[in-house]
């Protein structure tokens, strides 16, 4: 069984084409901006222990509407906290030739996630940081994993769309962006380089949860800062950088 928070139908954010994305309940990071509170607890009593054959029947039925891109994506949380129990529902998608991406912050490293790495069609991997004290300090976390996740996808050559929030005077600064873009430039399966603006959706959360939304006085991204940050991409990347 799977432990799922909840389901976007048609999708266009996370991944090619139309998608039903799958938000799994968890996750090891802790960051000042999540859009998603209420998927970080493992525990968390709102998680719905869902068969593998359920979602199977979602994504066969809602199969005629992604055309020949879209598909399903899994993300959380951190979807490969379920890493184990996430392989034989992979396993069956792909059988029913259903595309799959997984959106993951790479911070978990394990033979049952590298099996589901093999499993996905494409990875949208989220590197929050470069600078692991700055990581630290946005996600209560090292990059360590991250990084080393990033570089086995590399060697096995699957596809990523590599994600990067640009949060400002956070993540913004000239440094920062470089050093994140000197860390991936010559990786070559790197398909597409996302920049993800800051967003204050799931600030209502935080207020309905009781919780203190620490970047409450940050605000939000000018197109001016958008178009700098994908400029200073551009110059070493070779392939798309969207502003998503």
């Amino acid at each position: 069984m799977l432990k799922v928070h909840s389901y976007e139908s048609m999708g266009t954010f996370d991944g090619p084409g139309l998608r039903l994305v799958v938000f799994l309940q968890g996750c090891p990071f802790r960051c000042l901006y999540c859009a998603n509170p209420d998927t970080i607890d493992p525990a968390s009593p709102d998680a719905v222990p869902t068969s593998v054959d359920e979602i199977l029947k979602m994504a066969v039925e809602q199969k005629p509407f992604f055309g020949k891109r879209g598909g399903i994506t899994f993300s959380g949380g951190e979807p490969t906290l379920q890493a184990r129990e996430l392989i034989p529902l992979l396993e069956r998608l792909r059988a029913a030739d259903i595309h799959i991406c997984i959106d993951t912050n790479g911070a978990i490293e394990s033979p049952d996630v590298d099996r589901v790495h093999d499993l996905v069609d494409i990875v949208l991997l989220d590197v929050k940081q470069r600078n692991d004290e700055r990581h630290r300090q946005l996600t209560a976390c090292s990059n360590a994993h991250t990084l080393s996740t990033a570089r086995k996808l590399r060697d096995k050559g699957k596809t990523v769309w590599l994600r990067y929030v640009l949060v400002p005077g956070i993540t913004d600064s000239e440094n920062d962006l470089r050093a994140w873009g000197q860390e991936f430039a010559d990786y070559a399966n790197i398909e597409r380089v996302e920049i993800l603006p800051y967003h204050t959706l799931g600030v209502h959360k935080y207020e309905a949860m009781g919780l203190d939304y620490k970047l409450a006085a940050t605000p939000k991204n000018t197109q001016e800062q958008l178009d700098r940050a994908r400029s200073i991409f551009e110059e070493y990347f070779t392939c798309p950088v969207i502003v998503n």
